[in-house]
């Protein structure tokens, strides 16, 4: 027996150490994932695009364009003055100059222009503000849904700006209003990837190429709703810019329903009968927006709601599915325990509508968003920041107010960011509301635009 015991009291002990390397391993990972240091993501400032006066776009002159445009048949005209009567839009929504001539000019070069002009305009602003040189921008993010050029967006701004060779860009097309969060949760991620760095993002949507001159309503209704606009944000995961930031991403949340028929054909680019481009808007997008916003909401809830709200809804789901409570009665969770402020997209009244009763919100709550809409029209994924600046600009944020921004885009997409203010944040001159700000809220018409 000694002789077998010497044999394998090596091996024993060969094994023994193993398993002693094995737990020390495992201590030392728990020890650091426990320890580690939070990489926090923060909004150090953001600006918006405000478009000079002399591109506005007043009702007189909406209506003399489209009179006068030989391509829209009385119908067509009709249809889209009755559509732009109940938008709630005021007179100062813009477009760009190519829109406002008679006959309107599409070509590459006005879309050239027009995103340069905006994108352009908002980067330098949020730089200069900052003191931001461009060569320490680390990662770039543009996103713009249906104007996608070679070289593209991003290597326009590298090249006007002259940014390093090293830095990461992106260029986000065919996203539709929604993706201005996605570049956000893109920022995110590779901000926690690449620790100590900048990160710009903007968000626009170009116009010049994409007003529609047949006669499908479901089409004519872009030519109503999108105004001209953008927004650049700068976001770090730099310790040392804690104390300049305004902001800190708590969450970000992406529902996609593209494996949805209905919901994937409900915002889409192709031709009519006669061959002509435009985005069609089906009439069942209120419904898909509901449902892709349902999604989102289950997924959110518990991230930010307190228990008492989601046991009640939990509560209230268990006895729908057990036919004891009908689905009108299910609890709904009441969204304001979770935030202070909401920045919905301004799709059109109908969707801030529907949604400030969804989540049975106050006036208060959506005036952010309504304002928005009626000030600077439909700006696609930038709107949401036209939304945070007006609220900023009433001197509402304080800090350690929450702030949920909702976006909707084709796909059928809903994205959810959640943001905490660090700060008790002053109005800026750079905000585009500064100079009309003391004249809103405005009164708006009951009548909706039927999106």
């Amino acid at each position: 027996m000694a002789p077998c015991l010497q044999q394998i009291l090596p091996d024993l002990l060969t094994i023994s150490n193993h398993h002693m390397v094995m737990v020390l391993i495992l201590f030392i990972t728990t020890l650091y994932l426990m320890y580690r240091k939070k990489i926090s993501i923060y909004l150090l400032d953001y600006t918006c695009y405000k478009p000079p006066s002399f591109y506005r776009l007043s009702m007189s002159m909406f209506v003399e364009h489209i009179l006068l445009h030989e391509q829209f048949d009385p119908n067509s005209v009709a249809f889209q003055i009755k559509i732009l009567e109940k938008s709630g839009f005021s007179e100062e929504t813009c477009i760009p100059p190519s829109l406002s001539e008679l006959p309107i000019k599409k070509s590459l070069s006005f879309n050239k222009d027009e995103a340069t002009t905006v994108i352009f305009t908002v980067v330098k602003e949020v730089l200069e503000t900052n003191n931001i040189n461009p060569k320490a921008i680390d990662i770039l993010i543009i996103n713009s849904s249906l104007f996608s050029p070679t070289p593209s967006l991003s290597a326009m701004v590298i090249n006007k700006f002259r940014m390093r060779s090293n830095i990461m860009s992106f260029n986000l097309s065919g996203m539709g209003c929604s993706a201005g969060i996605i570049s956000l949760g893109l920022a995110n991620d590779l901000l926690r990837v690449h620790r100590n760095s900048l990160a710009l993002v903007v968000s626009s949507e170009i116009l010049s190429q994409n007003w529609y001159t047949g006669k499908d309503r479901s089409m004519l209704l872009t030519n109503c709703l999108f105004r001209m606009g953008g927004a650049a944000i700068l976001m770090s995961s730099r310790d040392q810019d804690k104390k300049k930031a305004k902001y800190m991403l708590q969450n970000l949340v992406r529902t996609n329903r593209a494996e949805d028929d209905l919901s994937y054909a409900c915002v889409f680019q192709e031709v009519d009968n006669e061959n002509k481009v435009g985005v069609s808007i089906s009439k069942n997008v209120m419904n898909v927006a509901g449902e892709a916003l349902k999604a989102n909401m289950v997924l959110l809830g518990p991230m930010v709601l307190p228990l008492t709200e989601q046991f009640q809804y939990g509560l209230s789901s268990m006895f729908q599915k057990m036919k004891i409570l009908s689905k009108k009665s299910i609890h709904i969770p009441d969204f304001r325990k979770g935030f202070e402020h909401f920045c919905i997209h301004a799709g059109g009244r109908a969707v801030i509508l529907a949604i400030e009763k969804s989540l049975k919100l106050r006036k208060e709550d959506v005036e952010a968003s309504n304002m928005t809409l009626h000030r600077f029209g439909n700006t696609s994924s930038s709107s949401i920041w036209y939304e945070l600046s007006y609220i900023e600009a009433k001197g509402r944020m304080r800090e350690g107010d929450r702030i949920w921004q909702i976006a909707f885009g084709s796909g059928f997409k809903c994205n959810s960011a959640v943001w905490k203010c660090v700060c008790n944040i002053k109005p800026e001159k750079t905000n585009p509301w500064m100079d009309t700000i003391d004249s809103y809220p405005v009164d708006l018409p009951d009548t909706l635009e039927i999106l």
